[in-house]
């Protein structure tokens, strides 16, 4: 069922969001720079590696050694723009598509960090990783990692068709209002170090 779901969905959001998408492919060409799409690798379910695919929202300039600058540095109005508006999100629906991702689900995370969870944080691996979900519409960025992990592993002890329909619905309302983009310090979510 929730399969089908993410299917008929994930269709529909393509072809209902395709003049952002092409808005925000000009955007990028014109001020941020090739390639449109941003591809890493996060752990999907039960820690599987995927790659996921976002817009790009921040530049590719290196230091003098050919090392990327920090994420603050490389950060653009532009971007800032796409990323606030969540339309930097809108490739993961090719994700959905292929079976990686949900549409609702935990937030797929670095693979570097699967080491670095406890058992219980570990349950987050245990559905698949969605686009949106439950910590994102409690506070998302503005979460702190254990927050936003138990949040996590409550969707999965509670997952149902009825409780990811109020997820949709308060991701529509969340994505409106720009909450909980950054974190509690006006920043982007810092890297996840361990317990």
């Amino acid at each position: 069922m929730k399969r089908l779901f993410d299917i008929v969905s994930a269709l529909i959001l393509i072809i209902v969001t395709l003049p952002l998408s092409l808005a925000a492919a000009v955007i990028i060409i014109l001020k941020i720079g090739r390639p449109l799409v941003f591809r890493q690798t996060r752990a999907g379910y039960r820690g599987r590696p995927f790659t996921i695919y976002k817009f790009k929202t921040m530049t590719d300039e290196r230091d003098v050694e050919g090392k990327l600058l920090d994420d603050e540095k490389r950060r653009t109005p532009s971007g800032d723009i796409i990323r606030k508006l969540s339309v930097d999100e809108l490739p993961q629906l090719i994700n959905v598509l292929k079976g990686d991702m949900s549409i609702v689900g935990p937030r797929p995370l670095l693979v570097e960090y699967l080491p670095l969870y406890n058992e219980r944080q570990n349950m987050r691996h245990h559905v698949k990783p969605g686009i949106t979900g439950w910590a994102q519409v409690n506070g998302r960025n503005g979460l702190s990692w254990p927050e936003k992990f138990e949040l996590d592993i409550w969707y999965v002890e509670n997952q149902s068709f009825l409780l990811d329909m109020k997820i949709l619905y308060m991701t529509v309302y969340k994505v409106m209002k720009n909450d909980g983009i950054t974190a509690k310090d006006g920043s982007m979510m810092t890297y996840f170090k361990g317990n």
